[in-house]
C-alpha cells in the first residue's frame, strides 16, 4: 500500500531529461509519483543539480507525474536532453503563482471589479486550475470560449472551474487525449 506524502516530505528520484514537443521534462518514476499527495498537480520546491526552484509537478494522465524543466533552468543546471539527472522534490504548502496567459489576463483586467476581487481572493491553487482549464485546448475558438465562460462563472461567484479531470495531462504542447505520450 502506498502512503501519500504530506507537505514538507521530500521525494528523491532519478530520471532522464527528455523533450516532448518543445517542452523539456523529467518523468517521475512510479514510486516517486505514488509518494505525492495527489494524482493531480502538486506544488513543490525542486532541485536539479543543486539548482532549486518552486514549481508545480504536472499529472501525466497515467496515474503518474512529470516535471517541466524551463530553458533557463536547463542552462543554469547545465542539462542537455537525454541526460540522466537526480531530482529532489519537497512537497510545498504554498503554491507559486501561475503565469496567467495574456488572453485571460486581459479579460480579467477588463472585467468588473467584483470579478477581479474574486480572482485576487482565490488561492494560487485555484488560479492554477483556471489557467489550466483555459489552456487545455489547441482550438483558439474553444480557448476564447473558456475565457468568456470562466469570467461568467466568476461573475456568479464560482471560485474554481468544474468538470475536468485534474489528473489528466492538460498541457496541449505535450498531451494527446489527456495523456503524456509514452517515451519513444
Amino acid at each position: 500500500m502506498t502512503t501519500r506524502s504530506a507537505a514538507g516530505t521530500t521525494v528523491r528520484f532519478a530520471g532522464d531529461l527528455e523533450i516532448v514537443g518543445a517542452t523539456r521534462l523529467v518523468r517521475l518514476p512510479a514510486q516517486a509519483s505514488a509518494a505525492l499527495p495527489s494524482r493531480g498537480q502538486v506544488a513543490a520546491r525542486a532541485s536539479l543539480r543543486g539548482v532549486g526552484f518552486d514549481t508545480v509537478v504536472e499529472p501525466d494522465g497515467r496515474r503518474g507525474h512529470w516535471l517541466r524543466v524551463e530553458d533557463a533552468l536547463a542552462r543554469e543546471a547545465g542539462l542537455s536532453a537525454g541526460e540522466h539527472v537526480d531530482v529532489e522534490l519537497q512537497v510545498a504548502t504554498q503554491w507559486p503563482e501561475p503565469q496567467v496567459p495574456a488572453d485571460l489576463s486581459e479579460a480579467l483586467g477588463a472585467a468588473p471589479e467584483h470579478i477581479r476581487e474574486l480572482w485576487r481572493d482565490i488561492t494560487p491553487m485555484a488560479r492554477w486550475e483556471w489557467v489550466r482549464w483555459v489552456g487545455a485546448t489547441r482550438s483558439p475558438e474553444t480557448r476564447a470560449k473558456r475565457v468568456r465562460v470562466g469570467l461568467d462563472k466568476m461573475d456568479h461567484g464560482t471560485r474554481r472551474p468544474c468538470c475536468f479531470d485534474l489528473s489528466a495531462c492538460t498541457d496541449p504542447d505535450v498531451a494527446r487525449g489527456g495523456k503524456l505520450p509514452e517515451p519513444s
